[in-house]
């Protein structure tokens, strides 16, 4: 006789399948720099998806509690919600104030940013490439955008004088050394050209001293919803019915404190 209902299975397969998206995505995140453009695409494709998947299962269960073991329709998930993170992150504000929930929410200027440009990703910015060939009205450029409005801000307030003078320092040294018998040739994340190794040593010098926050950044989002989760999983299960997992055993990893997760630079294996 089977002991798993099939709506034990269907959410245990969606958060199973949300977390791997969301390990992804904070892996390449780190990884993404002007040299390898593609990695962003990657990283916003799989955080963006992962993190709508999170916030709906959220949204699910704090209607599963209200109603006492249902379930909302799809037309509720869909036209409510769509893809709108910026959407799902008031609606979670909602659900800790009304269940009165000790949970803080990443709310300075850079998470805000992070959680904008992610939305705009998944509601159509994903094609900006496709979009410019074929004259759409909507054209934009999130790697630009993740540079300006994310990298930067980090670069001015995380990173210390002396390391900045560092990097500027060794991209003035690789230059002298090799500069006069090397040609490069790539675009920034912005769009420009970078034509001489002294620029692309700077460029690199920047990628490796932001990667680290531009991640752990990420994965307090992702701690955030992986918090709310826990604690609508408890308060379903305290319903009595056989329908709800302990989903919080497989985002376990990503509630660690940030003395943690600045240590690990991948999460495609938690």
């Amino acid at each position: 006789m089977p002991q798993l209902n099939s709506t034990f299975i269907a959410l245990l397969k969606e958060a199973q399948f949300t977390k791997e998206l969301l390990g992804a995505g904070a892996t390449e995140i780190r990884r993404a720099n002007y040299t390898r453009k593609g990695l962003y695409f990657q990283s916003f494709t799989s955080l963006s998806t992962g993190l709508e998947r999170i916030g709906k299962l959220c949204l699910m269960l704090d209607y599963y509690i209200d109603t006492r073991g249902c379930f909302p329709d799809f037309k509720y998930l869909k036209n409510e919600i769509g893809h709108n993170l910026t959407l799902l992150q008031e609606k979670a504000a909602d659900v800790i104030a009304r269940r009165k929930l000790n949970i803080e929410t990443p709310s300075t200027p850079v998470h805000q940013a992070i959680i904008s440009l992610l939305s705009d990703f998944a509601e159509g910015d994903r094609y900006s490439n496709i979009n410019f060939l074929v004259g759409s009205n909507r054209q934009s450029d999130p790697i630009a955008a993740w540079f300006t409005q994310v990298d930067l801000p980090l670069f001015k307030s995380r990173i210390t004088a002396n390391k900045k003078q560092k990097i500027a320092d060794n991209a003035r040294a690789v230059s002298q050394l090799i500069g006069p018998f090397a040609q490069v040739l790539y675009t920034s994340e912005t769009g420009s050209e970078i034509t001489d190794v002294e620029e692309a040593s700077n460029s690199t010098g920047i990628f490796e001293a932001v990667a680290p926050y531009r991640q752990l950044h990420v994965l307090q989002i992702i701690r955030f919803w992986s918090e709310l989760l826990r604690e609508l999983q408890h308060l379903s299960q305290s319903i009595g019915k056989d329908d709800i997992p302990f989903l919080c055993e497989l985002f376990a990893a990503f509630r660690n404190d940030d003395a943690y997760m600045k240590t690990r630079k991948t999460w495609d294996t938690v």
